[in-house]
């Protein structure tokens, strides 16, 4: 689920920050925050954008549907009311 890319990019990024001294351990470092960034992350149990999307538009639709309902009760309570 998660963009392998991403992965490596934040890791990389990671290992460029360490000082110029630790330059022989970097590689060895990178290694170790992939494998502990993968791992944290999974834990998270994170959704894909597109999974997402899906179910904002999903969530969209029923809050639509449930407001178009509660009209039509309010108008069949209203003409109930009204009724001698």
């Amino acid at each position: 689920m998660l963009d392998p890319r991403s992965l490596d990019a934040l890791a990389d990024r990671l290992a460029q920050a360490l000082p110029p001294g630790m330059s022989q351990l970097r590689r060895e470092l990178q290694d170790n925050f992939r494998v502990m960034l993968g791992a944290h992350l999974e834990k998270l149990d994170l959704v894909t954008r597109e999974r997402f999307e899906v179910q904002a538009e999903l969530l969209a639709r029923t809050q639509a549907r449930l407001k178009a309902l509660e009209a039509r009760l309010a108008s069949v309570e209203q003409r109930q009311a009204t009724r001698p």
